[in-house]
């Protein structure tokens, strides 16, 4: 009879313990997973919405630029930056976006698997 079979008529408990453990597991990472996945939503969002103010900005720039060719050159670089504000603020969410927690979100819950596969595979005298 095969160890595992033994343990399970013997002591069924510890598989029920073991089963908890899993999913206490799945749940511990689930939630840490789901933490990251708020945080890349939100600072996405907030990426779209200042690089759609950012272009807006832009083109009335580009607008009065084009209507006021005789404005000192003083004055020009109001509209260069005015739109570089919100587009900073989208640059900084993104690269934010893509820096934070790059790990594997299942990581502990794969090698728990394969730690105890790799225990029902290993030879039995």
């Amino acid at each position: 009879m095969h160890p595992l079979l033994r343990l399970i008529v013997s002591r069924p408990q510890l598989l029920a313990d073991h089963a908890q453990a899993y999913a206490d597991l799945a749940a511990a990472e689930f939630a840490a997973a789901s933490v990251l996945w708020r945080r890349r939503a939100l600072l996405n969002a907030v990426a779209a919405c200042s690089l759609g103010i950012a272009v807006g900005l832009a083109g009335v720039a580009v607008m009065l630029w084009s209507v006021l060719p005789g404005a000192p050159p003083e004055a020009l670089w109001t509209l260069i930056a005015v739109p570089l504000g919100p587009l900073l603020v989208a640059v900084g969410c993104l690269a934010a976006a893509r820096a934070g927690g790059n790990g594997d979100a299942f990581g502990g819950m794969r090698g728990q698997l394969l730690a105890d596969l790799a225990l029902l595979r290993e030879p039995r005298p």
